[in-house]
């Protein structure tokens, strides 16, 4: 493997490990009695949405999907950026 492709592939690693940490840490403020208009939750907010809302498009159009009483979409992309950064792993 090259060096430039180890780096590439590291960074991209490195990259998803952080959104993934900061899904986490989205998740731990939607439990709290946080302000939604405070600065912290909504850039976390904001860079977490990016990637959450193209898996939750393609949720909704699932009926059965649509209808659950939570959003799968957050655990749907948490787990497809921990499979993604795993095939990048190896």
């Amino acid at each position: 493997m090259s060096t430039f492709t180890f780096l590439l592939t590291n960074t991209v690693v490195v990259f998803l490990g952080a959104l993934q940490m900061l899904m986490f840490v989205r998740a731990i403020l939607s439990w709290l009695p946080i302000d939604d208009d405070s600065p912290l939750f909504a850039v976390i907010y904001h860079i977490t949405e990016i990637v959450i809302a193209p898996v939750r498009a393609i949720l909704e159009r699932s009926e059965a999907l649509a209808s659950l009483p939570i959003d799968m979409s957050f655990f749907v992309t948490f787990m497809l950026l921990s499979f993604i950064q795993s095939i990048l792993m190896v």
